[in-house]
């Protein structure tokens, strides 16, 4: 018997007990088991519908008449699974860790180099854990904390520009059009537009309307971090913003200056409190609509 002839009879499961042993003599039967192994398990794992011996034959048919190698066929097999191991174990490697937060809400990680990151509310982080000890970088959007392993360096990405940093304490804002940068300890490189800035601890960066600056800061971590909210000569438009945003809400002001200067600080889990705050070294009042609106007017009036 034909050794093509054999391999077409195996894969019919129509082998005599003479032809079957004639099979196993062959020299690559082993191969070609294992293949037809490895199909029966995947089938499990992919509901695509492959068409049985018949159908694909009536299908050769059709095309111009040539003698079949099924030798080649199996082959062309083999070729389709390690293909498909290949695609499985690139995509499984590069499968990245994702992080996100919601409003109000804040979260802690820790890197695969034991680094802490506190993740702010409205924000997300991503990295990939598998590929970390090759490729030490994550990518930012929004607002994070970060507290560096001493000793191991990676790199925060985000859509404005990269921090490097290694051993230190630093924030990250990356969020609409703010790009803001501050180093509590240790020093971090900032890289914006192929420019880099080094920062030590007590330094802070910022992009303010496409130019960066440099300055310094006294505080030794963010606010936020105590749920708090702390402004140094900000214009109202930005205050009413960051309430607007952190409560979800519209509020509505009535003749008054949006380039007021706000200095002070107020708890975020207390709306009220925010607005006595805010409106009360401005002469301002405040009115509660409802809960999605509140309206702002000069107390003069």
């Amino acid at each position: 018997m034909y050794k093509d002839d054999l391999i077409k009879k195996w894969l019919e499961n129509d082998l005599s007990l003479e032809a079957q042993n004639a099979f196993d003599e062959l020299e690559n039967s082993s191969l070609f088991k294992e293949i037809i192994a490895e199909g029966k398990r995947f089938k499990g794992q992919n509901s695509s519908k492959v068409s049985n011996f018949e159908n694909l034959e009536t299908q050769l048919e059709q095309e111009p008449k040539r003698t079949t190698n099924w030798t080649r066929v199996l082959m062309k097999i083999a070729a389709v699974f390690v293909l498909g191991f290949g695609l499985y174990f690139v995509f499984d490697n590069n499968q990245n860790n994702t992080f996100t937060t919601q409003l109000a809400q804040t979260d802690q990680i820790t890197l695969p180099d034991n680094s802490i990151v506190t993740l702010n509310e409205l924000s997300s982080l991503d990295f990939s854990e598998k590929s970390w000890d090759t490729k030490r970088s994550l990518q930012l959007n929004g607002e994070a904390y970060f507290k560096v392993a001493k000793g191991k360096r990676f790199d925060v990405n985000t859509d404005f520009g990269s921090v490097s940093v290694l051993g230190t304490q630093f924030n990250v804002i990356a969020r609409d059009t703010i790009f803001s940068v501050i180093c509590y300890e240790g020093l971090v490189q900032v890289n914006y537009n192929n420019k880099i800035t080094k920062l030590p601890a007590g330094k802070a960066y910022h992009i303010i309307n496409g130019k960066s600056e440099a300055f310094d800061v006294s505080v030794i971590q963010p606010e936020w971090l105590q749920n708090m909210k702390v402004f140094e000569q900000a214009q109202l438009v930005d205050v009413i913003a960051a309430i607007e945003g952190h409560y979800n809400i519209k509020i509505v002001t009535e003749n008054i200056e949006g380039s007021m200067l706000f200095t002070g600080a107020f708890v975020l889990n207390n709306l009220d409190n925010a607005l006595k705050a805010t409106t009360g070294s401005l002469n301002l009042t405040y009115e509660i609509k409802n809960q999605n609106e509140v309206i702002i007017r000069d107390a003069k009036e």
